[in-house]
């Protein structure tokens, strides 16, 4: 796959006080498909065709409370120590990742519900 180099993501700001964004995103396949599923759902709520942008916007609006930006000079809360006596929990290794054509393939079987 070739590289490219886009130029900074073109702001635009709205009437109604809002801004627009527009950028690219490189996502696994997994992730192209839960938003499929996302705007399927949101489809059906609102009873009209919904687009990957809509279902993106949708999905941060819906968790935009545990994303603010911190203001300049606020550091985040500190990690506590563990417990004395207690064991660390343990991380488990993940499986390894089946090839980019398969994990696609996978993909579009669950949005088509073959999977």
């Amino acid at each position: 796959m070739n590289e490219r180099v886009t130029p900074a993501p073109a702001l635009h700001a709205l009437p109604d006080g809002e801004a627009e964004v527009a950028l690219v995103l490189r996502l696994p396949w997994e992730d192209v498909a839960r938003l499929g599923q996302e705007a399927g759902r949101l489809a059906a709520q609102t009873r009209r065709p919904v687009t990957l942008d809509e279902a993106v916007s949708h999905r941060l609006r819906s968790t935009r409370t545990a994303t603010h930006a911190r203001p300049a000079g606020e550091q985040p809360p500190a990690v506590s120590a563990p417990v004395p006596g207690t064991a660390p929990a343990s991380v488990s290794s993940l499986p390894a990742r089946p090839p980019p054509a398969e994990q696609a393939r996978q993909a579009i079987d669950r949005v088509n519900g073959t999977g």
